[in-house]
């Protein structure tokens, strides 16, 4: 009898538990800030309502319908965005000053490195970055996808997932390596020929990834520099495959060739991309591939290893080629997707890599966009990166106006993903 009780006071909570869920579900939040970013321009006298996790209505104040009951959040002297879109993360890898990239996937024990990607989560969705394209678990396997379920689960907070789980590499190219016969833990799968690269995209699809993630080129050359690593053939093979099933394909290149090599197999996004060139990215621009510039990771490593101090002395070579390339790719009109390689500095930093956008010539509402709207349709994310009814209600505030300076982006006072508020300052 006891026992029929408990299980009966069990049902019962659970049934209170699902009844709560759905009443929020159905309570509507009236956000009034003194402007919003709505994806793709700055509109004063908006405001927006939201009912569970979608935007219903978005309109100039006086002609907002405000329905019985509803929770009224004031945001003033603030501007209301889409939730920033992260183009390039790392979420199991934290500050090379921290620690080396081989000391992190060699040393570092698997339960440290996801206790320490879910901190990373966190301080991520707090920044006001409520998606992430995460492109590798670097030594992780297919680690990522797990992270991604506990976060649309609701085990932990964080922000929604693509994920790339291993990235794929040629054969004796990546890191880490040995003059042994030693067999290192490796940082992404190795792959070789057509049949072979299609069999690793099909392998990390069906083990979760969202994006396909390559190394077309690596630092593999007799002198220890960027050198090509697959052959035209062999990335379209992987094109092919990932592009069959609905995925993005996204590779890292630093290398002319490389990039042209991945242009001509017809990839989604080019990441890095310092061996551009003016006529390589007129091809980016006529095939619709996106660059993904990764300023702030460059400046990072400056930093670093260099003893380069921003606004103190000469630029290193690394950064005056890395703002060359940059102004070419803006100049050609390529789209430029944002996205920092998080992990290289900190998680939660995020928003460092819109702010050298503008610093390298990049107009601040492009960068909102860039950060929004354009990495949500380059993505392929098709109810995020705006301000529309029906879209997914995740929204954020920061202090300010971005568009007139750009670092209003690093003040974020209110968070919404998916519905649910995680901060309200």
């Amino acid at each position: 009898m006891k026992k029929a009780g408990l299980t009966l006071l069990f049902i019962l909570f659970g049934l209170l538990s699902c009844c709560a869920q759905t009443a929020s579900r159905d309570t509507f939040i009236l956000l009034k800030p003194d402007r919003i970013f709505d994806g793709q321009e700055m509109r004063t006298g908006v405001w927006v309502l939201v009912k569970g996790n979608h935007i219903t209505q978005v309109r100039n104040s006086a002609d907002m319908k405000v329905p019985p009951n509803t929770k009224i959040i004031e945001l003033k002297g603030m501007t209301l965005m889409p939730g920033m879109i992260e183009g390039h993360s790392h979420l199991f890898l934290h500050p090379y000053n921290e620690a080396s990239w081989n000391d992190q996937v060699l040393t570092e024990s698997r339960a440290e490195r996801t206790a320490r990607a879910v901190v990373s989560a966190k301080a991520t969705l707090m920044a006001g970055f409520t998606t992430v394209r995460d492109l590798g678990t670097e030594g992780m396997g297919y680690d990522d996808a797990g992270l991604k379920t506990a976060i649309t689960k609701g085990v932990i907070p964080g922000p929604r997932m693509l994920v790339a789980t291993r990235a794929i590499v040629a054969t004796g190219s990546y890191q880490p390596k040995s003059v042994t016969d030693n067999v290192y833990t490796q940082g992404a799968e190795e792959a070789d020929g057509p049949e072979g690269i299609t069999h690793a995209v099909r392998s990390q699809i069906g083990h979760g990834a969202d994006v396909v993630k390559i190394y077309v080129d690596y630092r593999w050359s007799p002198e220890g520099t960027a050198a090509p690593t697959f052959s035209e053939d062999e990335l379209k093979a992987a094109v092919t495959a990932a592009k069959s099933s609905g995925r993005i394909v996204a590779v890292h290149s630093s290398t002319e060739e490389g990039m042209r090599r991945a242009i001509m197999a017809g990839v989604t996004t080019i990441e890095h991309g310092d061996g551009g060139t003016p006529e390589l990215f007129q091809m980016m621009k006529d095939k619709g591939i996106a660059l993904c510039p990764t300023l702030a990771a460059t400046e990072a490593i400056a930093t670093y290893f260099y003893d380069y101090k921003k606004g103190i002395g000469p630029e290193p070579e690394s950064i005056k080629k890395k703002r060359e390339m940059f102004s070419m790719a803006l100049k050609s009109g390529v789209t430029i997707c944002m996205g920092g390689d998080v992990g290289v500095f900190p998680h939660g930093d995020n928003a460092r890599e819109m702010i050298l956008m503008a610093d390298y010539g990049m107009k601040p509402i492009d960068v909102l966009k860039s950060a929004t709207s354009v990495n949500a349709t380059v993505f392929g994310l098709k109810d995020l990166g705006s301000i529309k009814p029906l879209f997914l209600a995740d929204l954020v505030a920061v202090e300010g106006n971005p568009a007139e300076d750009i670092k209003a982006v690093k003040r974020v006072k209110f968070v919404m993903k998916d519905g649910v508020i995680y901060k309200q300052e």
